[in-house]
C-alpha cells in the first residue's frame, strides 16, 4: 500500500521488521511519498487533508510554505493517530532521512495504539474528518460561508475549554464522554445519540397530551430541586459541553460545536503526551538506526540530523531531548537496581552513582512508562536531582552586562515545578462554569481555579467574548490577581474587572469592544 519506491518500501519493510522484533506492537502503516507542497498542505489541515474548509488553514499553509522556501523549517514526518496509522514522507529526503523517518514512525504508532490517553480516541478518525468536513461544507452552502467561518472562529479560540480527563470517568447513568456506550441490561433500548440530540432522537414519552407518569414528576421535582440549588448543581469542566447543551444555539450550530468539540478531544492526548510520544519515537528510531539500518557511508549524515533534532537552546526544552533522555535514564536506573526502598533512603552520593543490582528490568520498565504516563505523570515522578544535574535543568537568566545566558539557580525544583505548570491542562488556565444563573439573570458565571498564575486578562477578555457569543447573555470568570478575588465580566459591549466584594468596578479593562467578527 501507498506510493512508495521499491527502494523505499525495501527499508519499510526492514523498520517494520526490527520494531516487531523489538515488541513494538502498532496497526498497519501507510506510508504516503508526497512532495513538500503537499505535505505542507496536508501538515496545514493538522494530518487531515479531507478536513472542513476554514481561513486558518490557508494561514497556517502560507506560514509552513514560507519557512521551508527561506530555509528556516523543513518536516521530516507526519503520522496520523488513526487504524491503519498513515505517515507522510517528503521526496526530497535523503535515502537516510526516510530510513530516520520511518523508525521514528513505527515508534509513534506503537505510542498511539497502548498509551492509555489515546485508549479513548477514535481509530476511524481519518473518516470522521472527511464526514466533518462534508457537514460543514453543506451548512456553509445553506447558512453562508461567512456565517458558518465565523462561528468556527468562535468555537475554535474556545477549543481548550473541554475536561481532557472526561472520557476516563464513568457517568452515574454508565456512560463515559463524549461518547455513549450500550445501554445497560434492563435499561430501554436507546438509539445511540449524542449528549444534545438525545431529547430528540429519544424522547422520553411518545405520547402526546398523556398523564405524566410516577416517575415522570418525581424527574421533574429533582429538576426543580436542582434548579433551587442552583444549575448546575456541581462546577462543569467541560464548559463546550455545557454551552452545548444549555446555549441558545441553533441545530446546525450545535452541530458544528459538537464536530469540533470531538476533534478536541481526539487532538488532546497529543499535547498531553508531547515529551513522551517524541522521547519513544527518538529512542527506538536511534536504536534501530545505529543498530541495524545506518550503513557506514550514512553515518555522518544520520548523526547529522539527529543532533538537529536533539539540539536544545539555553533556558529551552526539547521535548524530543528531554524525551528519549529521560526513558534511556529509566531503563539504566531499572537495570541497575536504582529504585525502591533501599536505594531512595541511601544519601551517599558515589554510593547511589555506583549502586548496580544488576536488577536488569530497564526495557520491561519503559515499556510499562509507555503504556500508563502522561507528560505530567512522566516529568513528576522520574526526574530527580540526579538527572537534572546529568541534562543541566537549571534556571537561566539573561545576564544584562554581558548579553549571555548564564545559569540563575541549580535548585532544579523550580525548573520541574514550571515544567510541570506548562504541561498542566497545556498550561492552559482551568475554567470551569459554576452558576448558570448568577443573579437570577440567566447569566452564566465561570470560575478559574487560581494555582498562582494570574489569567492574562486580555486573553481572558477575548474568551469572554467568544463565550457571550454562544451563551448570548453576561458572561464573568471569578479569578485572582496576585491572590486577590477578581471578578471579569462581558455583557456584549462593554468589558469590566471588579474587585470582588467591591461596590463598584475597579477599572475599565478593555472598554467597549463591541462584536467582532
Amino acid at each position: 500500500m501507498g506510493n512508495l519506491t521499491p527502494d523505499l518500501a525495501k527499508y519499510r519493510d526492514q523498520a517494520r521488521e526490527l520494531a516487531v522484533h523489538y515488541g513494538l506492537d502498532f496497526y498497519e502503516v501507510i506510508f504516503e511519498l508526497v512532495d513538500y507542497d503537499e505535505l505542507n498542505m496536508i501538515a496545514s489541515y493538522g494530518g487531515f487533508p479531507t478536513r472542513y474548509p476554514h481561513w486558518r488553514f490557508g494561514m497556517e499553509y502560507e506560514q509552513l510554505a514560507k519557512s521551508y522556501s527561506y530555509g528556516l523549517s523543513k518536516i521530516y514526518e507526519l503520522v496520523i493517530n488513526n487504524d491503519p496509522c498513515y505517515a507522510y514522507l517528503m521526496r526530497g529526503n535523503s535515502t537516510t532521512d526516510q530510513k530516520l523517518v520511518m523508525a521514528h514512525v513505527y515508534g509513534h504508532c506503537d505510542f498511539f495504539k497502548n498509551n492509555m490517553w489515546f485508549s479513548k480516541t477514535s481509530r476511524k478518525m481519518m473518516d470522521q474528518m472527511a464526514n466533518h468536513g462534508a457537514k460543514i461544507r453543506r451548512y456553509m452552502d445553506r447558512h453562508g460561508v461567512d456565517r458558518v467561518e465565523n462561528f468556527i472562529d468562535v468555537v475554535q479560540s474556545l477549543d481548550n475549554l473541554i475536561d481532557v480527563h472526561s472520557p476516563f470517568i464513568e457517568r452515574p447513568d454508565g456512560r463515559h464522554d463524549p461518547i455513549a456506550d450500550e445501554a445497560k441490561e434492563g435499561e430501554p433500548f436507546k438509539l445511540k445519540a449524542k449528549d444534545y440530540m438525545d431529547r430528540y432522537i429519544n424522547p422520553e414519552s411518545t405520547q402526546i397530551n398523556e398523564e405524566p407518569s410516577v416517575e415522570d414528576q418525581a424527574a421533574d421535582k429533582v429538576a426543580k430541586d436542582t434548579q433551587a440549588r442552583g444549575f448546575p448543581s456541581r462546577p462543569v469542566k467541560d464548559v463546550l459541553k455545557f454551552l452545548l447543551e444549555h446555549a441558545p444555539l441553533e441545530e446546525w450550530e450545535q452541530d458544528v460545536l459538537s464536530l469540533l468539540r470531538e476533534e478536541a478531544y481526539y487532538f488532546a492526548p497529543q499535547g498531553m503526551t508531547k515529551i513522551m510520544n517524541e522521547g519513544w519515537a527518538v529512542y527506538w528510531h536511534s536504536k534501530m538506526m545505529t543498530k541495524h539500518l545506518v550503513e557506514a557511508s550514512e553515518i555522518i549524515n544520520y548523526a547529522d540530523c539527529h543532533a538537529g533534532t536533539l539540539s536544545t537552546a539555553p533556558g529551552q526544552i526539547n521535548p524530543y531531548k528531554l524525551g528519549v533522555e529521560l526513558f534511556r535514564n529509566i531503563e539504566e536506573r531499572w537495570d541497575r537496581g536504582q529504585f525502591g526502598i533501599e536505594f531512595n533512603k541511601c544519601e551517599d552520593a558515589e554510593v547511589r552513582r555506583s549502586w548496580n543490582l544488576e536488577a536488569n528490568e530497564g526495557r520491561e520498565k519503559i515499556f510499562q512508562v509507555r503504556r500508563i504516563y502522561n507528560d505530567v505523570s512522566f516529568v513528576d515522578e522520574f526526574i530527580n536531582e540526579d538527572f537534572a544535574e546529568d541534562q543541566k535543568l537549571f534556571v537561566y537568566g539573561l545576564n544584562q552586562a554581558t548579553g549571555q545566558y548564564e545559569i540563575a539557580d541549580r535548585d532544579y525544583t523550580k525548573v520541574k515545578k514550571a515544567l510541570l505548570n506548562s504541561l498542566t491542562n497545556f498550561g492552559n488556565p482551568m475554567i470551569q462554569v459554576v452558576d448558570a444563573n448568577y443573579r437570577n439573570r440567566g447569566e452564566l458565571y465561570l470560575y478559574h481555579e487560581w494555582v498562582g498564575q494570574d489569567l492574562q486578562f486580555e486573553n481572558a477578555m477575548q474568551t469572554l467574548r467568544g463565550v457571550h457569543k454562544l451563551w448570548k447573555r453576561p458572561v464573568h470568570i471569578e479569578t485572582r490577581e496576585e491572590g486577590s478575588p477578581r471578578l471579569l465580566s462581558f455583557d456584549g459591549e462593554t468589558a469590566t474587572m471588579v474587585e470582588i466584594g467591591a461596590s463598584k468596578p475597579a477599572e475599565e479593562v478593555v472598554g467597549s469592544p463591541g462584536e467582532e467578527n
